[in-house]
């Protein structure tokens, strides 16, 4: 689950700026992580995530989504928006974090500028909680897909 407006502190900052200045996403545009992607998804294994957020956009989820979430899903990950612009947040306070297999939960830190600090592997007692939290931001969200036509660039 994603839930900050900006991210622009990690990650590819190179390819941000490049999208800020209006040019084109280079070919091989996170080609590592799309071919991770794709190893997993061709084993069956689904890899998904769904982003809390509110319009208007920032630039930096224009950037995300725009080449980020587009060009992730040639490698089979699916991407659900779950927006809280006219709508109470469900999940408001729960942090970013990822489940592994609903076996285990880490939470991503950052700090205020969206620069990635380390994350946290929870205790097993809390995967259930952190399970739920993944089964209502599903239960909440759009396909991504269907979003973006309706609201994207």
């Amino acid at each position: 689950m994603e839930t900050l407006d900006d991210y622009g502190g990690s990650g590819n900052v190179d390819a941000y700026h490049a999208y800020l200045a209006g040019e084109p996403q280079p070919a091989d545009y996170n080609a590592g992580w799309v071919e991770e992607l794709r190893s997993h998804t061709e084993e069956g294994k689904r890899v998904y995530r769904v982003h809390v957020l509110s319009r208007p956009l920032t630039d930096y989820l224009r950037f995300e989504l725009g080449w980020g979430y587009r060009k992730n899903m040639t490698g089979g990950e699916e991407f659900f928006i779950l927006d809280v612009t006219d709508t109470p947040n469900p999940l408001a306070g729960v942090p970013d974090f990822w489940c592994f297999d609903s076996e285990s939960v880490a939470v991503m830190n950052y700090d205020g500028t969206g620069k990635y600090l380390g994350s946290q592997v929870l205790e097993p007692e809390r995967v259930a909680e952190f399970t739920g939290y993944r089964d209502t931001a599903l239960a909440h969200a759009e396909p991504f897909p269907a979003w973006w036509a309706k609201h994207g660039a």
